[in-house]
């Protein structure tokens, strides 16, 4: 039976409800005892201020109290009197609680959808498939099954006592395997969120992905302007053709082919619950291929009260490459430190190169926030379904449906989908991370192991060309950690960037025109120049915010594309029960946000 918020209708979780707050109408402290032995301190703090003027005033000036006058006492008397408005106190907690047990009620009806993984930790009796980095490995950079065992084992039985008798190989902890058990009052489960089964390791498209990172590895300090189809650029050009070659990549195309335009630019993957969980759809957001690489939201001061957040950023100069070597690339998967650090240019700039976003994306800044703040002050229209649009006497506030309430909903968000996004990290897929699919391959050519790798990976002019720059078969790494230390699927980055997108487009009008927009001047990137083409609105450029972090974690080295496409997705799914919670709770005549979807569909919420 579903239940009405505003309605009486009682149960008997009802009945005992309503007797809890009958308890709550009682009395706290008799007025005869106000300032008695039987008076908390709470009690005694919170009236004392009733008193306080008047006793300095008595003690300095003489008290009001002390007038013979009569009237005067009546009068003082008088301003001390406590009133009671007129609400129904009684009701509004009810309706509390009526609209936490509906929400409750409504999330619950949502079917937990099928959750396929690719086999890879049953077909692999060594864990070649799966993460492992943290734990020891032997020589080879295989997991010790003893601690794999561990890790499993504490992840079975949820006994927060097995997760601290986990073996670990270094100095490096796990992040957070217990965080997705914690349950959320606020939004779906994450039990009842289905992402597509991530490739398989002897794949085309697993094999297709490496590829791709490896191009990005070697396009590291690449200008992205030179990301154009009119690019003259050699290892531009190198990459698009290699990429064209391989038969399952799912990265965007135009008219079924990469061009220089589509290079590196992402995509959103979704899952058919319906099939078993196994039918996808690789989508292009709309505005993600117009355009510059950049979205505007990264390019733009920020204004934040009276001060301001530069967009200019801190990146790592040329070459600042790790896990180099096999034997540092080893001590990182078993948790050590390898002593090696970036260095950073002396001066800040525009994010203009693939090693820029990459950097970007490895520390983070106030990325959405900062939209949010961006979007006020360039003048962007609110949500037409905002009720406050129409209202002829009011405006919102931090309650509801302003600022405030957007940037605390943005702030929720992110927790909620980090929930959502580790549980598929640790309870489901535990697949490798990019970094040890290279420890792989290196092993294959070097070590003649027979992993199974797909042949497109070896016949790849990536990977021939990373030889011949970097020295090594390994996946060069933009960061000298290498990855988390958590499994690669989903990404916790890139689930963070759905939600926060999601919530923004929810808020604000997404066909706004963004006025005077920029790119990073080529020739100089601390500063930036007018951009002209085609118009970009802000639906399209927080579609490619999102895209743009998503991807800049594979610049980095340390997610797949697949990673990348499923969370957003994800995160928009998140984004959407959190708003659908949110609307049972609000007084005002609201008939939901409209906004279109990573897909291009639209939905109202």
């Amino acid at each position: 039976m579903q239940v009405d918020p505003n309605s009486h209708q009682g149960s008997e979780q009802d009945t005992q409800a309503n007797s809890e707050i009958e308890k709550l109408k009682q009395p706290r402290v008799n007025s005869k005892r106000f300032f008695g032995s039987h008076a908390s301190r709470r009690s005694f703090l919170g009236r004392a201020g009733l008193f306080s003027a008047a006793s300095v005033v008595a003690g300095v000036f003489g008290s009001p109290f002390s007038s013979k006058k009569a009237g005067d006492v009546v009068q003082a008397q008088d301003i001390n009197r406590r009133y009671n408005r007129p609400f129904n106190y009684n009701s509004f907690v009810d309706k509390a609680y009526r609209v936490r047990v509906e929400a409750a009620r409504v999330e619950r009806s949502i079917p937990i959808p099928p959750h396929p993984t690719n086999g890879d930790e049953e077909r692999y009796a060594n864990k070649i498939g799966s993460d492992s980095r943290g734990l020891p490995h032997n020589g080879l950079g295989e997991v010790k099954l003893e601690a794999y065992n561990s890790l499993t084992k504490a992840l079975t039985t949820q006994n927060p006592n097995d997760y601290e008798n986990i073996i670990l190989g270094g100095g490096r902890k796990l992040v957070n395997p217990q965080g997705p058990l914690a349950i959320s009052l606020e939004g779906i489960n994450a039990a009842q969120i289905a992402v597509p089964p991530p490739p398989a390791l002897a794949s085309a498209e697993r094999a297709a992905e490496a590829v791709e990172l490896y191009w990005q590895a070697l396009l590291r300090d690449v200008p992205l302007s030179k990301l154009q189809n009119n690019t003259d650029n050699p290892k531009v050009l190198a990459a698009v053709e290699d990429l064209n070659k391989l038969s399952a990549f799912r990265g965007p195309k135009q008219n079924g082919r990469v061009t220089p335009q589509t290079l590196f630019r992402g995509s959103v993957n979704y899952v058919n619950i319906y099939t078993s969980g196994i039918t996808t759809k690789y989508v292009i957001p709309p505005g993600v291929l117009d355009g510059p690489y950049i979205s505007q939201f990264l390019l733009r001061t920020i204004p934040w009260g009276t001060q301001s957040v530069s967009p200019l950023i801190r990146t790592a100069l040329p070459g600042n490459d790790f896990l180099l070597d096999f034997q540092e690339w080893l001590t990182i998967q078993n948790g050590g430190n390898s002593g090696k650090s970036i260095k950073y240019d002396p001066k800040n700039r525009y994010i203009a190169t693939v090693r820029d976003l990459g950097e970007y994306a490895h520390i983070g800044g106030p990325t959405y926030l900062g939209a949010s703040l961006i979007l006020g002050s360039i003048g962007t229209p609110l949500n037409p379904g905002n009720p406050y649009v129409r209202s002829n006497t009011q405006v919102g506030s931090n309650a509801t449906f302003a600022a405030g309430h957007l940037q605390a909903l943005l702030n929720l968000g992110s927790s909620r989908v980090i929930r959502a996004s580790y549980w598929q990290k640790y309870y489901l897929h535990r697949i490798l991370r990019p970094e040890a699919y290279g420890g792989l391959v290196y092993n294959n050519i070097v070590n003649k192991t027979q992993y199974p790798i797909n042949s497109e990976v070896f016949n790849s002019k990536a990977l021939a060309q990373t030889f011949s720059t970097f020295g090594t078969y390994l996946l060069p790494q933009a960061y000298p950690e290498g990855s988390p230390t958590h499994s690669s699927y989903t990404g916790g980055a890139a689930a963070n960037a759905g939600v926060n997108v999601t919530l923004l487009k929810a808020f604000f009008d997404e066909n706004f025109v963004i006025p005077d927009p920029v790119v990073p001047d080529p020739n100089d990137p601390t500063k930036v120049i007018p951009y002209s083409g085609p118009p970009l609105t802000v639906g399209g450029e927080l579609n490619k915010l999102a895209t743009n972090y998503a991807i800049g974690r594979g610049h980095g080295g340390i997610h797949w594309r697949s990673d990348g496409s499923a969370s957003l997705a994800l995160g928009e799914e998140v984004a959407i029960s959190l708003l659908r919670d949110e609307r049972l709770g609000y007084n005002e005549i609201f008939n939901g946000f409209t906004f279109t979807k990573f897909d291009g569909s639209k939905v109202t919420v």
